[in-house]
């Protein structure tokens, strides 16, 4: 039996990279299309530096979705 997985086709390296450079902006969550807390997190410096870093951690641990759900898995 054969199990399939679906994943994202958005990069986990290029979220990475935005999170790091850019995550007090959102610009990761934008690049997700994450769009509402992406707008959030620019008004709110990454909401408080918390979501920030739990953004960071879920990335790098392949736990961080897109916009539908479906986790960012290929780097």
């Amino acid at each position: 039996m054969a199990y399939v997985t679906l994943t994202s086709n958005k990069s986990r390296l290029i979220a990475l990279l935005l999170c790091v450079f850019g995550g007090l902006f959102g610009l990761h969550r934008f690049y997700v299309l994450r769009l509402a807390t992406g707008i959030l997190y620019v008004f709110t410096l990454g909401f408080f530096l918390i979501g920030w870093l739990v953004d960071l951690v879920k990335i790098l641990t392949g736990s961080f979705t897109d916009n539908v759900g479906q986790p960012l898995r290929k780097w």
